[in-house]
């Protein structure tokens, strides 16, 4: 972890550097929100929506980790531990469209989201190498991370429902991934609020001169 990120000044190099970041993240994730979930409803994808969730989610916890940058470690943990539950909130949303879509079945379009996955690809890929700098500067950062990596393999899952719709003719494929990226989000979300609480805990017990030398990362 930089040196930098020990101080918890507002005017820090390493919280500057923190801002830039996350408002870059923020505006590619939110707009890539509307975007995708335009194409999820129009393709008729619940893979494709929950992707479009997590996106949503993102710029949430974008939002968040900005407005912690230069606080008190206690402040970032609490606000991971909010991340957390959007997290968990959003594999919630997507275990409902996988309920209505199985009394509801119906063929994805492949196209779009073969299209639209792609398109998220890229967006999240440049999220995820704007981030990698800073993951394990302290858990703010580092929860922003994992979610990003999140969003990277949840674009590469619902690429290959694409294909799998695309040579089955049929939606299980978009159901399965959908699945799929509903357990990655409950995975997530009880990493990062294990490492919150974990880090509330600590803080909670030690002196603020004793925090600057505690672990601030997710673990892994």
């Amino acid at each position: 972890m930089g040196s930098c990120c020990h101080h918890e000044s507002s005017f820090s190099p390493c919280s500057a550097r923190q801002r830039r970041t996350l408002w870059l993240t923020l505006g590619i994730n939110a707009l890539m929100f509307g975007v995708i979930v335009g194409a999820a409803w129009y393709g008729r994808s619940t893979a494709l929506l929950a992707d479009s969730l997590d996106n949503l989610g993102d710029a949430l916890t974008y939002g968040l980790s900005l407005y912690v940058v230069s606080r008190d470690r206690a402040a970032k943990a609490r606000v991971a531990l909010f991340k957390g539950g959007l997290i968990f909130a959003a594999a919630a949303g997507v275990v409902v469209q996988i309920v209505h879509r199985l009394f509801h079945p119906g063929v994805p379009l492949f196209e779009v989201m073969g299209v639209f996955s792609l398109l998220g690809l890229a967006a999240n890929g440049a999220c995820l190498w704007l981030l990698w700098q800073h993951r394990q500067e302290d858990i703010n950062m580092s929860s922003v991370w994992a979610c990003s990596r999140n969003d990277v393999a949840g674009n590469v899952a619902v690429l290959v429902a694409a294909a799998l719709v695309w040579l089955t003719g049929a939606a299980w494929p978009d159901v399965v991934v959908a699945s799929g990226l509903v357990l990655l989000l409950l995975v997530s979300s009880v990493r990062v609020l294990s490492a919150a609480l974990a880090e509330l805990r600590i803080t909670a017990k030690a002196s603020p001169a004793q925090t600057t030398d505690l672990p601030t990362s997710l673990p892994g």
